[in-house]
């Protein structure tokens, strides 16, 4: 009795849902044509976890129920897999065509802090791969989702290495006492001697490489996330990747401020993406554009297509961000009524030779901004991957193959309130041009602009403030 009420109270949030998954208000008044994604079209049988041999208690693995779960909605042609409140400790999850993973209110999945239960083995020779799966993954599926009111956890402390800067005397004793390993200058701990848990690798550099996605879908069609919480992920939460119609509605995404690479919605190489009502306080990039570096980019083809509106964005780096990697390019995005609080910077734009491509149609308007901490518009074309224990590359000046080039950018009623700098750009000629910012009033700290002579930005009735001298 008690299962069939769950599974009846699964079924009315799944028709809710539906009832709610009106978006078109947000394709009204744009100024470019873009098509309104494709949802995923969901069979309406249900499994609930539990009749494959789940347990929420917090202290069961759960890899082999969801494994069964899914195998029998596959077979049935699809539906959706339910989880009910509960802890369920987990491997990996793999979607398959025509699924939901409903998390009710109060379900929490943690993936494990064993790290051989995210690598994958092979089963031929034994070996194991290099680098962990992703946590959840779906590849070259159609119809596939995540809704509803749970939480993901990643466990990420146990796979991310931390700078001592980045932490209180508290926080580095309490990752002291998982063990670990510091670097040669006292400077980084990575996870790696730890006393709890075995390593998969022989050197913490090694480790570090092996550190996984939460959430990955690649060349996938029609995909909802809806909702659920996204939590501490190891690496980037969520990270679509050549996907066409994809839509990301009203979730949450939650990691400590200094959790190194640890961005929260990564869109790269896709067409027809929809982002609205998300809450990030992220580690890294808030939503981020990507599409591939040098020929692999190309090849991937541009971010096309999307529609980015009522997010808040608090801890990131950088509010709405282009890059780092953009070969393929960036086209038709919008960005509307979405606010930055708390972030590192607000509107970011980064590359560099060998990853940078085109951007075309971008139109951003009507973004609220306080607190950021460095620049409100930044636009970076010497930009580098920062990750744990990374040395600078050496400038290469003979290779000038995929240039950034950050152009036919429509910035408008932008509206900071505390600031370090105002707009900040440097590149060299050709890479920053034809930028249009008007309409906006940014109250500044430092500097109002800091545009380098080759970046060629035209303010239009910009207003710039600061404390009295």
């Amino acid at each position: 009795m008690k299962k069939l009420l769950i599974s009846m109270m699964a079924l009315l949030a799944v028709i809710s849902a539906k009832a709610d998954n009106d978006y078109s208000r947000y394709y009204q008044n744009l100024p470019v044509v873009m098509p309104q994604p494709t949802l995923p079209s969901i069979p309406d049988n249900q499994i609930n976890l539990l009749d494959c041999g789940g347990n929420g208690n917090g202290m069961s693995m759960n890899t082999e129920a969801f494994s069964k779960a899914i195998s029998k909605l596959e077979k049935m042609g699809g539906g959706h897999l339910n989880v009910p409140a509960g802890i369920y400790l987990t491997g990996l999850i793999s979607l398959k065509d025509n699924i939901d993973l409903h998390l009710e209110k109060n379900a929490i999945i943690v993936f494990s802090e064993n790290k051989f239960d995210l690598i994958k083995t092979d089963k031929t020779t034994g070996e194991k791969e290099k680098r962990a799966s992703n946590c959840i993954t779906a590849s070259k599926r159609k119809n596939i989702s995540i809704t509803g009111a749970g939480a993901i956890d990643g466990n990420g402390e146990w796979w991310r290495a931390v700078k001592r800067s980045k932490v209180s005397d508290v926080e580095w004793k309490r990752f002291l006492e998982m063990g670990g390993t510091i670097n040669a200058k006292g400077e980084i701990w990575y996870p790696f001697n730890l006393k709890q848990q075995p390593d998969v690798t022989t050197t913490m550099e090694e480790e570090e490489n092996v550190r996984n996605h939460m959430i990955r879908f690649t060349d996938c069609e029609n995909v909802l996330v809806q909702g659920v919480k996204l939590l501490n992920s190891p690496r980037f939460h969520l990270i679509p990747t050549r996907c066409k119609n994809v839509t990301i509605d009203g979730i949450t995404v939650k990691c400590p401020w200094n959790a190194q690479n640890g961005d929260a919605i990564d869109i790269s190489s896709c067409k027809d993406v929809l982002i609205v009502n998300n809450i990030i306080d992220a580690g890294d990039d808030g939503i981020c554009m990507k599409a591939g570096a040098g020929k692999g980019g190309v090849e991937a083809g541009p971010c096309e297509n999307i529609n980015i509106q009522d997010n808040t964005v608090y801890h990131a780096h950088g509010g709405f961000v282009i890059g780092s990697e953009f070969s393929g390019g960036c086209k038709n995005i919008v960005v509307r009524n979405n606010a930055f609080q708390g972030t590192d910077a607000g509107l970011r734009f980064k590359s560099a030779v060998k990853r940078g491509g085109k951007t075309e149609n971008i139109y951003i308007d009507h973004i609220y901004m306080t607190d950021i901490t460095g620049d409100a518009i930044t636009f970076e074309t010497t930009y580098w991957d920062n990750h744990v224990g990374a040395k600078a590359p050496k400038k290469d000046i003979q290779n000038m193959e995929f240039v950034p080039d950050f152009q036919d950018i429509h910035i408008s009623n932008v509206y900071v309130r505390g600031c370090k700098n105002g707009i900040v750009a440097h590149g060299e000629e050709g890479m920053v041009h034809d930028i249009a910012i008007k309409d906006s009033n940014i109250f500044y700290n430092k500097k109002a602009t800091d545009i380098a002579d080759a970046c060629k930005i035209k303010l239009e009735r910009v207003q710039f403030d600061t404390f009295k001298k």
